[in-house]
């Protein structure tokens, strides 16, 4: 089967065919690094780390990227607030950003550009956009004018007149007209500041992504993701600029993941009933939490609650625990022959029933499904009186590919992997220096459980394996 994708831009579901063949140029945005982030933050990083293995999976080299915003008001204020400079609060937390994902089995991207180590290229495309008479400058401020792209509007649906009466002049501002937006913003005094043709100043957000897409994807991307929430303004005015600039399509296929609601209502800081990721991996396991996130299809709003999550727990054990029953009963199995074809088979046609719920606009709620009718069979199959060697490893195969693809890995009998144990002792490093003791001791305990013997060195903390 080919790969369909529900494309935002078109509200339909659209049959992939990448810009080059066997490649896929695929584009997320990432977070604004002031803070520890959240839930909401860590389900695009989850759902677009499955597509991406997915397309891997299926064959594709795969280019990656995801940016940081490590410069805007909300950065400049939690410096002030610190008494810390902007780089300082925006390296800390892309750091915790990057420990976060990772352990929720989350891939590197290929490439993670920041806004400030790209301010020479989002010049010059400002400059291009002022030539082509899309934006203009007033002031040391320079904004884009959607009424003069043609399209304005398409990924959102709306008409230009329905987002002019929406859309308003804040104090301060010298816009033409409520729908234009910033493009480069004059700096304040004291503020992070860069020098350009308009005087010093900052880029505005939405620029920084089409330049960023540009300078490593090209003109015309194969996949633009996001949150539901970025549908518009960002993503429509990313469209807006990057079309205008280059007369190209700038993605192909737009993917965008629902918004997450805590206890049936939906999460707002106004509310305070957000949860941070890393508050959550702390009570958690956290591939626990990501076959969580992956049990409802990306498009759909997902409920979280405590009791949710335990039963994601408990439906989880029962897969680690039917692995763990072909495990014991492998040491027992003989080389048969008999039945093998029909198990094997059935095995076959189960695999082709995963691929086929991927295959479906990247459904894991359906792929979860297949993977528990795996289950249930390998629990059949444990059973009987006498059973092949060569049906049991068919059957763990299918299972570890499946769960590969979804990005978990099954913590069966075997070992942590070496770069598992680094990650914690790291964690547990921070966790003294934050005098979070109780954490610390968590992670100490976990590595003795698994036989890890941790020695205090003048040089750091250093590690072996137990026998």
């Amino acid at each position: 089967m080919t790969i369909q994708i529900y494309n935002t831009l078109t509200r339909e579901k659209e049959v992939f065919k990448p810009i080059e063949k066997g490649k896929v140029r695929m584009y997320v945005c990432g977070p604004t690094v002031y803070n520890y982030i959240h839930i909401g933050n860590a389900r695009p990083a989850i759902v677009f780390d499955t597509v991406r293995r997915y397309l891997e999976y299926k064959g594709y080299a795969v280019t990656y990227v995801l940016n940081f915003t490590d410069i805007d008001d909300k950065i400049i204020r939690a410096a002030q607030e610190a008494g810390e400079d902007a780089k300082t609060i925006a390296d800390r937390y892309i750091k915790a950003y990057k420990e976060d994902v990772a352990a929720l089995g989350v891939k590197e991207a290929t490439y993670h550009p920041r806004v400030t180590e790209t301010i020479e290229e989002i010049i010059q495309f400002i400059e291009g956009l002022i030539d082509k008479g899309f934006a203009y400058e007033v002031d040391g401020d320079v904004y884009f004018k959607p009424r003069a792209f043609e399209d304005y509007g398409k990924l959102s649906h709306q008409s230009i007149d329905e987002l002019r009466a929406g859309a308003r002049i804040q104090i301060g501002e010298k816009k033409s007209d409520p729908l234009d937006f910033a493009l480069w913003k004059k700096a304040e005094a004291g503020e992070v500041a860069w020098d350009s043709p308009w005087g010093k100043g900052r880029p505005g957000w939405h620029i920084e992504c089409s330049t960023m897409a540009k300078k490593y994807l090209g003109e015309t991307i194969d996949i633009h993701a996001g949150g539901q929430d970025l549908t518009f303004p960002h993503h429509e005015n990313e469209i807006a600029q990057s079309e205008a600039k280059t007369g190209k399509p700038f993605a192909n296929y737009w993917m965008h993941n629902g918004y997450i609601n805590i206890n049936n209502e939906k999460m707002s800081k106004s509310l305070g009933n957000f949860v941070l990721t890393r508050e959550l991996l702390r009570l958690h396991d956290p591939k626990i939490i990501r076959f969580f996130m992956l049990s409802v299809h990306y498009r759909h709003p997902i409920n979280f609650s405590e009791e949710l999550l335990e039963g994601a727990k408990q439906s989880f054990e029962r897969i680690e625990t039917a692995y763990l029953n072909l495990e014991h009963r492998k040491k027992a199995s003989m080389n048969l022959t008999k039945d093998n074809n029909e198990w094997l088979e059935k095995i076959e046609q189960l695999k082709e029933n995963f691929e086929a719920a991927m295959d479906d606009d990247f459904n894991t709620a359906n792929a979860i499904s297949v993977l528990f009718d795996v289950t249930k069979e390998a629990n059949l199959y444990v059973e009987k009186d006498q059973t092949a060697t060569e049906v049991i490893d068919a059957f763990q195969e299918a299972m570890k590919t499946m769960l590969h693809i979804l990005g978990i890995r099954l913590e069966t009998e075997e070992d942590l992997l070496d770069e598992d144990i680094e990650r914690l002792i790291e964690e547990r490093n921070e966790a003294r220096k934050n005098r979070d003791f109780k954490r610390a001791d968590e992670i100490r305990d976990l590595l003795k459980e698994k036989q890890i013997i941790l020695e205090d060195t003048p040089q750091g903390v250093r590690w072996k394996r137990g026998s």
